[in-house]
């Protein structure tokens, strides 16, 4: 996890000013706060004095307060109160997220030597501050769609298609989609979408999100601290690690979980937080002894707890594909674990498993046979599986890497900016 030094100026800027706009960032665990500030510090380390406005409460939890103003690998974070009051409802969301656009647009108007802004979906409506900032102070906008909104609302009927939010929501999309320089996207069916509201193919560039694999390495059973913590020493684990949200569906595993209960050689755990988090908890209440739930764990513990697992499950709703992505898979290759993956047959994670041999690909209520590819997994020669692991790694070290995926980022933000040399940029995944 990035280090702090609170009220540390941030290096003397040689470059001009690069504006990253992010509600969530870290040391707030949620991935996309995680991933803009590797970019901010990799645009910070090419020499631009870089800023990120983010909130000063959590994203899941408003209750955690962060430093108001500190200094993180280079970048000067900068974080706004009244900016974030946790996701109850969708009208306590959309207060906080207008009352931190409010801020952003009201201090992003004053920054001197201002060359260029990054906005992701982080919040939705983050368009409007990018919009207003990029026309006003007239720098190019770099749009990162993390996740695409009204689209995952819609998917999660918490609107309907065509109701005012989502027409709204659509209109400021298409806004910040022809007034950004340049687009990136996370897998083809994102790109996709992307089209289907602008055509934005020209400017675009699809890549996955980098696993943080500066924290990641895989750790041998018989070294790992983690297993030995929880009991799971001679036990086969099953591992969802991540946010449970309503957009990667874990009833299907919950199910293979219960038909499996009587197993005592397998353990399933789900490490995280989210609203699908009660299915677990209720599962265990109703006697499910092979189950166990963890909250989110640090950072620096992350390569124990996600190589305690000898299988890593990973899904997508088969309505949100090209919506959101499950970036959590690549945690899991860059451990060198096989992963069971569920979800439609055209999505990213099947594309995958498919490509690269890494694991099993199922679609949700095919609990039957969830239960046989766990036990052929569990019965698998060591070698065997290891040598999955082995495969996943090499695609996260070869291709999918910080250090390889980061750059390029970088690459695509400098593209066009007052100042910068030209970058290349290689061809997509």
């Amino acid at each position: 996890m990035s280090t702090a030094t609170p009220d540390t100026p941030a290096p003397s800027p040689s470059r001009g000013t690069f504006l990253v706009i992010s509600q969530v960032y870290v040391p707030d665990p949620a991935s996309v706060g995680q991933h803009m500030a590797d970019a901010a510090a990799e645009m910070a380390a090419r020499g631009y004095r870089v800023i990120a406005y983010a909130s000063a409460r959590g994203y899941d939890d408003p209750s955690q307060q962060y430093p108001k103003r500190e200094t993180l690998e280079g970048v000067d974070v900068q974080r706004f109160a009244l900016s974030s009051f946790g996701k109850s409802s969708i009208k306590v969301r959309l207060l906080g997220q207008m009352l931190f656009l409010i801020q952003c647009i009201a201090k992003g108007l004053f920054i001197r030597d201002l060359r260029g802004i990054l906005v992701s979906t982080s919040p939705p409506m983050a368009s409007i501050a990018s919009t207003i900032l990029s026309k006003v102070r007239g720098v190019p906008v770099k749009f990162w769609a993390m996740d695409l909104n009204p689209d995952q609302m819609i998917a999660m009927h918490m609107i309907k298609e065509g109701s005012f939010p989502a027409r709204v929501f659509d209109f400021l999309n298409r806004q910040l989609l022809r007034g950004a320089s340049d687009v990136v996207a996370l897998d083809r069916f994102m790109l996709e979408r992307l089209n289907r509201k602008v055509e934005v193919t020209d400017k675009s560039e699809v890549f996955p999100p980098w696993p943080h694999d500066d924290h990641l390495e895989r750790v041998a059973h018989a070294d790992n601290p983690f297993r030995r913590e929880h009991g799971l020493d001679g036990k086969f684990v099953v591992m969802y690690s991540g946010n449970h949200s309503p957009a990667n569906p874990i009833a299907t595993v919950i199910d293979a979980a219960r038909a499996l209960k009587d197993d005592d050689s397998i353990v399933f755990m789900f490490i995280g937080g989210g609203l699908q988090k009660e299915a677990v908890e209720k599962a265990i209440a109703e006697g499910c002894t092979n189950i166990r739930s963890l909250p989110y764990q640090p950072m620096e513990s992350l390569r124990y707890s996600l190589s305690a697992a000898d299988m890593h499950v990973v899904t997508v709703g088969d309505e949100v594909v090209g919506i959101v992505h499950p970036c959590k898979i690549y945690g899991a290759m860059a451990v060198g674990r096989p992963v069971l993956t569920f979800g439609p047959e055209r999505c990213h994670l099947a594309d995958l498993v498919g490509e690269y041999e890494i694991g099993r690909h199922i679609a949700h209520g095919r609990v039957d046979d969830a239960v046989q590819a766990i036990r052929d997994m569990a019965a698998m020669p060591e070698s065997e599986r290891l040598a999955m692991g082995d495969r996943a790694a090499a695609v996260v070290r070869e291709k999918l890497s910080k250090r390889v995926l980061c750059a390029r980022f970088a690459d695509i933000c400098e593209r066009g900016l007052p100042g910068a040399a030209p970058a290349a940029v290689g061809s997509a995944l």
